[in-house]
């Protein structure tokens, strides 16, 4: 009988990524087997199957096999096929196969690979070794943004910190961008708000944000990120340019420094530039006050 397994695909998918590419590692062996179970479009591999596709013998394939179905990287049939073990794939493998395998024959691509277990923004010794022109990174503040141009009007000694609920400030931020899709709120999402409608510096852009209420009480550190402070880690999963946090008090540097680390990350992978910035409670109180019919409670 097959095992069930549980999992939460959007909470663990940079773990099982990094799993899978260590269980890979540098063998051939093993690569080749994996290679021919998500080979084409046959749902099943007998282990005759592979022996033909790697060229390899049954005691190594069986050795291979093994190791990854303990790994769950692949499952084995409930039943034979043709009177043979076999083995199938699992989704998620098949759709971030290419990564996969990018990571596995790339120590030092993996060594920087962002996990839960390897977050790369804990502590104050976050460091990321890159050339210069490897990445562009540009920190942003709301004055920068056309799409908000009338808050440049209003100085941040003529309003204090905004208590604003976050379903309210989220509602008025998608009448501002004139958005008019549906945004759940779940505990596996990637941001709060994703809109491919703002404009900076004359040049449109997507952009996700990550607001933080009321709920949240004092200065915004990184262990109020999510239940597993890892809401800025997921943020980056975005497929947007403009990366912001939204709160209606004090953020903390931390939280800047960690914007930064996976900002510089996201720039070297996806060689572009990435943008990133903050919304504390004074710029949030400036945005109301220079829309207040957008940010109007209905």
């Amino acid at each position: 009988m097959m095992a069930n397994i549980i999992s939460n695909p959007s909470g663990d998918r940079q773990d099982k990524i990094a799993n899978a590419a260590k269980v890979l590692g540098r063998s051939q062996d093993r690569i080749k087997v994996f290679l021919a179970v998500y080979k084409g479009k046959r749902k099943y591999k007998t282990i005759s199957d592979i022996m033909k596709i790697t060229r390899m013998s049954r005691v190594r394939v069986n050795q291979e096999a093994h190791r990854l179905d303990s790994e769950n990287i692949i499952e084995p049939s409930p039943a034979k096929i043709k009177g043979k073990n076999a083995y199938t794939k699992i989704p998620f493998y098949t759709h971030n196969k290419n990564q996969i395998l990018s990571l596995a024959k790339n120590k030092q691509k993996l060594k920087i690979f962002p996990t839960k277990s390897n977050p790369l923004i804990y502590g104050p010794a976050i460091k990321i070794s890159l050339p210069i022109k490897a990445y562009k990174i540009k920190r942003i503040t709301i004055d920068d943004i056309d799409s908000f141009s009338r808050v440049r009007r209003i100085k941040p000694g003529e309003v204090k910190d905004s208590l604003m609920y976050e379903r309210i400030f989220k509602n008025g931020m998608k009448r501002l961008l004139k958005e008019t899709g549906s945004f759940v709120d779940w505990g596996g999402e990637t941001n709060d708000l994703f809109s491919t409608r703002i404009l900076l510096r004359k040049k449109r852009l997507a952009v996700a944000f990550q607001f933080k209420g009321r709920g949240t009480k004092g200065r915004l550190i990184p262990k109020y990120m999510g239940k597993n402070a890892d809401q800025i880690q997921r943020l980056f999963t975005s497929p947007a340019d403009v990366h912001i946090i939204q709160y209606c008090g004090q953020i903390d540097e931390s939280i800047i420094k960690q914007l930064e680390a996976f900002a510089t990350f996201k720039s070297a992978h996806e060689m572009r530039t990435i943008y990133f910035g903050v919304i504390d409670g004074i710029d949030t109180a400036r945005l109301i006050k220079a829309y207040p019919k957008e940010f109007k409670s209905k």
